[in-house]
């Protein structure tokens, strides 16, 4: 009798012990595979990388049939803003009215994943003369969200390029928003159209 005492002493012991590391194992593992509303999934990566596709092929194909100068410089003088923008200086409610607008409606205005619209930014970067970089908002539609994606695609403006706008005059003679960043030469600046998309 008094050894079968110590020997249920230690069986409790290794079976106490015992379950503790097959809860712990459980918890774990529970802990590393939990998945959360936030949490990034594969086809979240693959809709972001749709966006950014649609929007990388949209720039190169407006810098290719000629539409992108255009929208960049479609200015308007008198106003100190895009031509037809609201008062807040940008285009809130799609694209701008012109053929980059246009790709930009039929390629995101429509489009949705899961019944979620999309939205998009359009910003313009440009060098100020002393070699500062500046920002004008083409298009605004909201503050991105963490998995928005980005493409950019850069256009020169020399100092003839005409405004796309009904006014007359060019970049360098008319009250544009990026100023001559090459005095001495006939380019005026080199803009960067950057197109930011996200699901909304």
């Amino acid at each position: 009798m008094s050894d079968d005492a110590p020997r249920g002493q230690v069986h409790t012991l290794e079976a106490f012990t015992a379950a503790l590391l097959v809860v712990s194992g459980v918890l774990f593992a529970l802990q590393t595979t939990a998945v959360t509303p936030l949490t990034a999934s594969t086809s979240n990566q693959h809709i972001e990388n749709q966006h950014q596709t649609a929007a990388a092929d949209l720039l190169t194909t407006a810098a290719e049939n000629g539409t992108l100068r255009p929208a960049v410089t479609f200015w308007d003088p008198d106003n100190g803003m895009f031509v037809g923008a609201t008062s807040r200086g940008f285009y809130a409610n799609g694209g701008p009215p012109n053929a980059l607008g246009a790709a930009l409606n039929q390629t995101f205005g429509n489009f949705s994943t899961a019944g979620r619209r999309i939205a998009y930014n359009v910003y313009v970067r440009y060098r100020t003369a002393g070699n500062a970089t500046r920002r004008q908002t083409m298009v605004y539609m909201g503050s991105p969200s963490d998995n928005a994606a980005t493409a950019t695609r850069t256009v020169a403006v020399y100092d003839g390029t005409p405004l796309a706008g009904p006014g007359a005059g060019n970049v360098s003679s008319a009250n544009f928003y990026a100023p001559d960043a090459a005095p001495n030469a006939s380019l005026h600046n080199v803009m960067e159209v950057r197109i930011v998309v996200w699901q909304m």
